[in-house]
This record gives C-alpha cells, sequence and structure tokens, in this order.
C-alpha cells in the first residue's frame, strides 16, 4: 500500500468550524487505496489558538492524524506569524527524519517556510512532492506593506524562496488557474499544472439546506449575505456604505449578514452600526449553521479590496451551490469572466460604493432576476466546485505519479 503525506497546517478536523480541503483529500486517498497520514499544527488557524486535542485524540478517521507544535500567532500578516511558521517547519522536519520515508509529499503553499523546508527534505531523498497553491506569497504581504523599494527589499527574499518551491515541485495543483499560472511561470519542466477549486461536497450541502431551518426570516426583508474572514483583504465597509445609500433613496428592507469572524470585526460591525443599516454579525458558524443561514440570503457578495490576491476562493464555491446571485468587487479576471460568461452576477469596481449601490438595486428591482442567475450560478457549482468529482482528478494526478 503506498504511502501519502500531507503536510498542511490549514486541515480542519471532525468538530472544527472550516470546510477542509485537504482532509476530504485524504478520505479520497484512502478510498483509492492509499495509506494517508495528515501531519499538521497544533495552532488552529482559524481560530487563532492551541486545538485542545492530540493527533491520536481523533478517533473513527479512515486517515492517520499527527500534530506538530507550533507557537501561534494572532494576526494573518505579521512577523510573529513568519517566526511561527519557521518554527513548525523545522519541527516538521524533525518528524520526516524519524517516519519511514513516503512514497509522495502533498504540501499546500503557503507558508513558504514549510513549503521550503519540505520541498528541500523530498529532492533529498528523491520523493515525489506536490505543491498545492492556495494563495501567493509573498503578494498577499506586500498588498497590506505596499512601500515603494522598501517592500521590494524586504518581499524580494520571499519571492525568490516561493520560485525555487515552485521551480522544483513535481506536480503543481492550485485553487485557481490564475494559481497555477504562477506556479508554471518558473517551473519550466511541467507542461501544464491541475486547477481544483477548494469547491465543497454538494451532496453535503444540499443535505443541510434540507434539513429544518429554525433561522426565522421576515418576507419583507431582502438578504444580503457574505461569508468569511473578517479581515484586511476584504471591504465589509463597501457594502455597509452602498445599503446607506440604498436607505437614503427610500429603501430600507434590505438587511446585510455577515457571517463569520476576524481582526476587523470590530471595525466592520461599529461602521454598520453608525450607518444605522439592518444589520447582523453571526460571529463563526459551524459549515452546517453557515449553510442554514446562507440559503435564506437573496444577494451574496464578494467585495474583495484593491489590489488583493486572491482568485477563486472558498466563499464563491458556497455561494454557487447556494444557488445565489453575486455582486462581486473582486478584480481577479478569472473570478470575473466566470461571473460574466455564466451571467451569475454583477461586477463592479472594488471600493467603487456608487456603482455597488446601483448594482445592488439592480437585483433588489428584479426579483427573477435574481433567481436566473442563482440557476445560473448552481450550474457553475455541479460543473466545478462539487469535490466529490472534481477532487478525484488530483487523486489521479497522484495515483499516476507513484503507480
Amino acid at each position: 500500500m503506498k504511502d501519502i503525506l500531507l503536510v498542511t497546517n490549514y486541515a480542519q478536523f471532525p468538530g472544527e468550524t472550516g470546510n477542509s480541503r485537504y482532509t476530504y483529500l485524504a478520505e479520497k486517498l484512502v478510498q483509492r487505496g492509499f495509506a494517508v497520514e495528515i501531519i499538521a499544527s497544533t495552532f488552529y488557524h482559524k481560530t487563532k489558538k492551541q486545538r485542545t486535542f492530540s493527533g491520536t485524540d481523533l478517533k473513527g478517521l479512515v486517515y492517520k492524524t499527527t500534530l506538530i507544535y507550533e507557537p501561534g500567532y494572532s494576526k494573518n500578516i505579521s512577523l510573529k506569524r513568519l517566526y511561527s511558521n519557521e518554527v513548525i517547519a523545522n519541527n516538521i522536519i524533525k518528524y520526516l527524519k524519524a517516519r519511514k520515508k513516503p512514497d509522495l509529499i502533498y504540501c499546500p503553499f503557503p507558508p513558504i517556510s514549510i513549503g521550503r523546508r519540505v520541498e528541500k527534505f523530498a529532492k533529498k531523498y528523491n520523493i515525489p512532492f506536490v505543491i498545492d497553491i492556495q494563495d501567493l506569497w509573498p503578494e498577499a504581504f506586500r498588498m497590506v506593506f505596499n512601500i515603494p523599494i522598501i517592500s521590494d527589499l524586504v518581499f524580494k527574499p520571499m519571492e525568490l524562496t516561493a520560485n525555487k518551491i515552485f521551480k522544483n515541485a513535481d506536480a503543481i495543483v492550485a485553487v485557481s488557474e490564475t494559481y497555477v499560472n504562477r506556479g508554471l511561470s518558473v517551473n519550466k519542466s511541467l507542461n501544464e499544472g491541475l486547477s481544483v477549486f477548494l469547491g465543497t461536497d454538494l451532496k453535503k450541502f444540499d443535505s443541510v439546506e434540507n434539513e429544518s431551518n429554525l433561522i426565522i426570516k421576515p418576507k419583507s426583508e431582502i438578504w444580503v449575505g457574505y461569508i468569511g474572514t473578517l479581515g484586511t483583504s476584504y471591504d465589509i465597509n463597501v457594502v455597509s456604505k452602498a445599503i446607506k445609500l440604498l436607505n437614503d433613496r427610500g429603501i430600507n428592507n434590505i438587511k446585510f449578514i455577515v457571517i463569520g469572524d476576524g481582526p476587523k470585526r470590530e471595525e466592520f460591525e461599529e461602521c454598520a452600526r453608525n450607518l444605522n443599516i439592518r444589520h447582523e454579525f453571526t460571529g463563526m458558524l459551524s459549515y452546517e449553521d453557515m449553510i442554514k443561514m446562507l440559503v435564506l440570503c437573496d444577494i451574496a457578495v464578494n467585495p474583495i479590496v484593491k489590489g488583493g490576491a486572491s482568485s477563486i476562493i472558498n466563499k464563491v464555491g458556497d455561494y454557487a451551490a447556494a444557488g445565489l446571485a453575486v455582486l462581486n468587487t473582486q478584480e481577479s479576471n478569472e473570478y470575473r469572466n466566470l461571473v460574466e460568461q455564466y451571467n451569475v452576477g454583477l461586477n463592479s469596481p472594488p471600493g467603487d460604493i456608487l456603482t455597488l449601490a446601483d448594482n445592488m438595486l439592480i437585483l433588489y428591482n428584479n426579483p427573477n432576476m435574481r433567481v436566473q442567475m442563482g440557476k445560473n450560478n448552481r450550474v457553475i457549482a455541479e460543473k466545478y466546485f462539487d469535490r466529490s468529482v472534481t477532487y478525484l482528478k488530483i487523486v489521479d494526478l497522484i495515483s499516476n505519479m507513484i503507480d
């Protein structure tokens, strides 16, 4: 039985919030006949807290789990996070040196430090190495600390390290075609990579949606929903201000539903409160409870700040699964093209309150348009975001590499 090692500090295990790409992939690999171990962190990235369990505490899983110590951090983009990542990277290598050598290592990117050390280990022992690009570093850091000349000097070493990891990968998987192309731009030995959106299991999504829903939504209200992190990359305030513009035009039955948590939650919630718009910040919900609230929404928003490095992100897959029309401000051509090609919503420039408000008004005034766009979005979900189908492409790739 071939031994597959998934090295990720972003795994979400049963009982934790989130919709983990890697535990789902591990299950699919086991179904294909592989022995799988997930190496993850003692520190849970979503809650910014140490986990209260160990790998051996997780019973009834079809894959082995090992948690490696990481000190943790309070902010996604910080020097403390880079230090924390260095610590766990060193600890992972210590574990790998003591472990029987696997037949293949599958490693998400970022963090850069883990990718760098694991890539070097795999190369030394001639172990096939697959990189899975979830985000672009240092591009994401540069968005926050964009100081001319200084940023170039600070982030150039990170860029060169990322290039080396991509260059030495035996296969490149990514959560979007945009990220695949970033990896291939420096890996001249590969003719193609594999783009597999984060996605969701539609069968599970639909089973939750069809459960009894105790959430009461007044028939007179139009809900505009957002799910995800409340951090630097997301312009929640632009949505609140667009709703306020419509309030000023006499439309007062729009309610902003914000599902999630993050470092800027207090700031975002204060803005909505000061604008006196209808709003509800639910905080972090379980994936099941998130679905039950999301499907009651009439419109979904994907409000990404200008210059954001993200591409096809998790929330847009859930919006598609829920069959919602989308108001999108993300600059990513890949997602904007999907919105336009499949007619699933309306694009507007990032930070443009007036255009966002006008687009919101169009959907508000045209319920049949909203419904049709939602149906179109569900088509996208079934074609591109259903993990039960799309993740088999990753399993096939791994099988072909080591069989």
